[in-house]
């Protein structure tokens, strides 16, 4: 036999041992692996549908026009001076893409418990695609709140876009690994109590209605402004809104709660993950 003691390898699989056992860079080297599940699950969305990417286009138009109805027509709720169907659009896309990274990365483990059990990668590039493609899909519905809000400025609506524009990177960011952390944590739960599974759509929908929506922040007494924060989307939400309409009760420190509940459920999410693909295998 050959001595392979003094050999060099390209890349040298190991067995995870730790919590923190993390190896994050292995995302970049797999990257090509991303691309190619991006393309899968892009692909299997809008098989044999008829209008493919435009549902993008019509979920958005249709929860603003149900909103501006209900909320701002029926129910008369304030939208600050802004325009009923401009500002629940911002809320809808804004909202809408922490939603898809959420909901597509919640169910990792179970959804794709048939590749994890034939090849090695790292099983973080799966909920990475996702957040991915729910990229794309912001960016789709952001041209045409883009398009709404050029047509309100024209027609002389009182919306003022200011300098916090160019910090939309940061926001999407945010939302990202929000959404990532919450869905790698919630997938990683899900490989014992599978109730949670069934449970998904209806707590997304319940945090939509906590988080300002289809309401300002200004509505919310001041004395209790503080505890809306605590939802990390409020302040999301709110800052997306004073970028582009230049109206918000949003302060520094919900910004900091927001950002600082961000990192932790991100932390949390990655090291739990982390854990349970050692031996999700054995539970299956």
């Amino acid at each position: 036999m050959p001595n392979t003691d003094n050999q060099n390898w390209d890349l040298v699989i190991k067995p995870k041992s730790g919590w923190f056992d993390i190896h994050l860079g292995e995302l970049y080297r797999y990257r090509d692996l991303i691309y190619m599940f991006v393309k899968r699950d892009y692909v299997t969305f809008y098989k044999q549908t008829i209008l493919g990417p435009l549902w993008y286009i019509i979920q958005p138009l249709v929860n603003t026009l149900v909103f501006t109805i209900i909320f701002g027509k029926v129910a008369k709720i304030s939208t600050d001076g802004i325009p009923p169907f401009l500002f629940y659009m911002a809320g809808t896309v804004a909202w809408g893409y922490f939603a898809t990274c959420l909901q597509m990365t919640s169910n990792t483990f179970v959804r794709n418990a048939g590749i994890f059990g034939k090849v090695y990668f790292p099983r973080l590039t799966v909920p990475v695609s996702s957040v991915i493609i729910g990229l794309l899909q912001f960016g789709i519905q952001f041209v045409l709140f883009l398009g709404f809000l050029l047509y309100y400025m024209w027609q002389g609506a009182e919306v003022h876009p200011n300098f916090l524009i160019f910090t939309m990177p940061l926001m999407l960011l945010q939302m990202a690994v929000l959404g990532l952390g919450f869905g790698i944590l919630i997938s990683s739960l899900t490989t014992k109590y599978r109730d949670l599974t069934f449970a998904m759509g209806f707590v997304i929908q319940l945090w939509m209605y906590a988080t300002p929506i289809v309401y300002p922040l200004s509505i919310v007494p001041e004395n209790y402004r503080l505890l809306a924060a605590l939802n990390p989307m409020t302040s999301i939400v709110e800052y997306f809104r004073s970028a582009f309409f230049g109206t918000s009760v949003v302060e520094p420190i919900h910004v900091a709660i927001s950002v600082s509940i961000t990192l932790m459920v991100f932390v949390t999410g990655i090291i739990m993950f982390s854990k349970i693909e050692k031996t999700f295998m054995d539970t299956v």
